[in-house]
């Protein structure tokens, strides 16, 4: 009996012990993989690259000691740069060269364009979120891209029906959303940048992909997709915040932590584009075929390559829109008197305060005042705060800093718009009136407002941008009052991301306003 259960015994062991390999070899290849890691990350500090310095700059960085005093990253390069004498720095540990001089973006965008391209540092840090998309890719890629949005978006048949889709999305979603949180009085409190994100998500998939996002046959909820697309966007930027690609390579590699986190997120964004293309084509010859995803895929047969065109439009055509009228609607709450002026204007330009919104959209482009308060805000709050080019040649900057192959060389249009050698004293001032003469708009030089890059690779989707921000305004303004709560544009506070995104949102409370003469509600 005692030899049975002995063999028995013996046999569990031994069942155990094969069921247990593959385990115990998957840990040991972790743990092997880590310690060579360490020790190669051990090698590269003892090493100490010809990059790496003990300066002030580097220091605050690495230790982070800048937030003792800066709220965001971004404020402290301002500062930076503003007490730079050439408007220029370079942070070493992250071999980048930042620059808030209008001469020195002109040199990176246009005169030395062929010497800054994305690069492939760039193009890695964003592989997995924006893939091959336009605004991850250089030369004929890039180019091929280019070509085919900017004939679709220069198209006055597609102007005219982004005009009609804008419309409608206010007519039916935005503006009776606007009047239900008023009629609740005090006790109702919005997030309107998140209220933008949704207007501006829903417009961008029927002027870009021809479709109504309530029309996706989706596994789950559109919202919990599109949360998904934020935070990929949020760890894809905490990527080129890291001194050394490695550590961000090496947690992919071992899928943990944020890197874990995105490719989670990246997962279902990848559900959400297969969805909008396999519905694009479901609608076949039942849809106009005029939309600029239709244009590509009579172009590209790659399914893989087409998700990525429209994650970069998604990025482009809802990010950057709900940025720039989040941060326009917060400096509107602290400086009334704006809000005042454009109401007057819209009156003066239609003639009639209560014309309804589709008399009032032909008459957009005679709203000087309003364009240059758009302007005006971007300027100090633009919706991509800084861009990166990586050097592809040696090259020296017209300031004199010299900039060797592979570096970062970035322009940071935050800082730009806080400059006093670039806006004078007031620089820090929402004032509007600096971009009227004569009441009429008159912008500046792209190199000294490079809010929508300048150059070759300027936007080709800025007008129809300003065209859809300009509509908003002008309908929200004349019908409400936005008041921000426990919020101030003087000391906002921003969350990561590749577009400006306010930490914890915008809280707003909405009052309806009543037209001044008649009595009666403005119309929409």
């Amino acid at each position: 009996m005692g030899v049975v259960e002995a063999e028995a015994l013996h046999g569990a062991v031994e069942a155990l012990a094969g069921s247990l390999q593959p385990h115990v070899a998957t840990a040991f290849f972790v743990f092997s993989a880590c310690t060579v890691a360490l020790a190669a990350l051990l090698a590269v500090v003892r090493l100490r690259p010809p990059w790496w310095c003990d300066c002030t700059v580097c220091e605050a960085y690495l230790t982070a000691s800048w937030a003792g005093e800066f709220d965001n990253l971004c404020d402290w390069y301002a500062h930076l740069l503003r007490t730079s004498p050439a408007q220029t720095v370079h942070v070493h540990v992250l071999r980048n060269v930042l620059t808030a001089n209008p001469v020195t973006v002109d040199h990176v965008l246009r005169a030395r364009f062929d010497n800054y391209p994305k690069g492939a540092p760039f193009s890695a840090i964003l592989a997995d979120f924006l893939g091959r998309g336009i605004f991850n890719v250089d030369g004929d890629a890039w180019l091929f891209q280019r070509k085919l949005a900017a004939a679709e978006l220069s198209s006055p048949a597609l102007r005219a029906f982004a005009a009609r889709v804008v419309a409608s999305e206010l007519r039916c979603r935005l503006i009776p959303l606007l009047h239900s949180a008023s009629r609740e009085g005090n006790g109702k409190v919005l997030d309107l940048q998140d209220m933008f994100r949704r207007f501006a998500f829903d417009s961008i998939c029927k002027i870009s992909f021809g479709l109504d996002p309530g029309c996706l046959e989706l596994s789950m909820p559109v919202s919990t997709l599109v949360e998904a697309f934020d935070t990929a966007s949020t760890l894809s930027a905490r990527r080129a915040t890291v001194p050394m690609q490695i550590i961000w390579r090496l947690k992919r590699f071992l899928n943990v932590g944020d890197e874990r986190k995105l490719r989670d997120a990246v997962r279902l964004v990848d559900a959400l584009a297969a969805e909008v293309i396999r519905q694009r084509r479901k609608l076949g010859g039942a849809a106009t075929g005029s939309d600029l995803l239709s244009r590509f895929m009579g172009s590209i047969d790659d399914d893989k390559y087409l998700r990525d065109i429209v994650v970069s439009f998604m990025l482009a055509g809802r990010d950057t829109i709900a940025s720039a009228l989040t941060a326009f609607f917060l400096l509107l709450s602290d400086h009334p008197e704006v809000a005042t002026a454009i109401r007057d204007e819209v009156a003066r330009v239609t003639g009639d305060g209560n014309r309804t919104m589709a008399a009032t959209f032909d008459k957009l482009k005679d709203m000087h005042y309003v364009h240059a308060a758009m302007y005006e805000s971007m300027r100090l709050f633009p919706p991509v705060q800084f861009d990166s080019k990586f050097a592809a040649g040696d090259d020296t900057l017209p300031d004199g800093t010299v900039v060797a192959k592979g570096t970062r060389v970035t322009y940071h249009a935050y800082a730009m718009g806080r400059m006093e050698s670039v806006w004078g004293p007031d620089c820090a001032e929402f004032r509007p009136e600096r971009w009227l003469r004569d009441g009429r708009f008159v912008p500046e030089s792209p190199y000294r407002y490079p809010v929508f890059q300048a150059g070759v690779r300027v936007c080709i989707g800025k007008e129809l941008a300003l065209m859809e921000m300009k509509a908003v305004i002008v309908a929200v303004v004349r019908s409400f009052d936005i008041e921000a709560i426990a919020r101030s544009s003087r000391r906002p506070k921003f969350a990561p991301g590749l577009t400006a995104t306010f930490a914890g949102g915008l809280p707003v409370r909405v009052r309806r306003r009543r037209a001044r003469a008649s009595g009666h509600n403005p119309p929409i």
